[in-house]
């Protein structure tokens, strides 16, 4: 697990990061007391709903593989994962360049402890950047010259918002990061997404313990958002792949249109192409 003992400024172990429970979720080491409890109640909490919250996760981190591979093949060579998380098997650039050697990532986070992993990992790849920025923040992200001068910014590009948007409460201040990322991408430029889903009015009393959960993290909140806000998201954008739909059921030749169930909540998925 994480040593305590010897953090750098700006970690505090007692309040849980939402990067650290992710990575509890996935079987990661890099985490503490406060995260495992936090990710712990959770769990129990998509236990109520018929949900595993660790199944969930996996399948989560299986849809940025799919994603990034299918945009590596289409000829996309640039990737911006912001609210990256703590690196992990098979992360942004090391699918994109088994594809499409040559490409091109940058991480972005807020999390100190995210940073220090990313940039000791990625120290002798001169192909992938990692840096501080915040996902309020878009046009901050993207004016940044370092990201000017790792990524050709007047080329298509990809942009990957994964379990991360659902960590801005307010609707519009949601709405706004997107849009202003949709109006950045360049025509053929991606936008990937995945977002946890409200499941309905039957689901009020688990929804509300999962915002009082995250309510005590660095995230400082969850979202409650249904199917059509998530699927706005993507407005002007064409979707690819099987469309908005259940994070396990997305992969690139999965039918669109198909049925899905979504009483159950989970983590929507999907992919937009901004149109040339």
């Amino acid at each position: 697990m994480a040593d305590a003992d010897h953090l750098p400024a700006g970690i505090n172990p007692n309040v849980p990061s939402v990067a650290r429970m992710y990575d509890y979720y996935l079987g990661g080491r890099d985490n503490f007391a406060a995260d495992r409890e936090a990710a712990e109640k959770m769990m129990e909490i998509g236990r109520r709903m018929g949900n595993d919250a660790r199944e969930i996760a996996l399948a989560n981190r299986a849809f940025i593989g799919h994603a990034v591979r299918m945009l590596a093949e289409a000829g996309v060579r640039q990737f911006i994962d912001i609210g990256a998380g703590l690196p992990t098997q098979d992360n942004v650039h090391q699918v994109a360049q088994r594809h499409a050697p040559g490409s091109r990532v940058v991480y972005v986070d807020n999390d100190p402890i995210v940073l220090i992993h990313a940039r000791a990992l990625l120290a002798r790849d001169p192909d992938v950047l990692a840096i501080e920025g915040d996902l309020k923040d878009p046009d901050a992200i993207l004016d940044d010259p370092r990201v000017a001068e790792h990524l050709d910014l007047s080329q298509p590009y990809a942009v990957l918002l994964v379990a991360v948007l659902h960590f801005i409460p307010d609707n519009g201040e949601a709405d706004r990061i997107a849009a202003r990322i949709r109006e950045r991408l360049r025509p053929g430029g991606h936008l990937v997404l995945s977002h946890l889903l409200y499941a309905g009015h039957d689901m009020d009393d688990v929804a509300t313990a999962g915002q009082q959960v995250y309510s005590g993290t660095t995230s400082g909140g969850l979202a409650r958002r249904g199917y059509d806000e998530i699927a706005s998201f993507f407005d002007g954008l064409e979707l690819l792949g099987p469309g908005v739909v259940p994070v396990a059921d997305w992969t690139p030749d999965a039918a669109p249109g198909g049925s899905y169930d979504l009483a159950k909540g989970g983590i929507l998925a999907g992919v937009g192409r901004r149109p040339a």
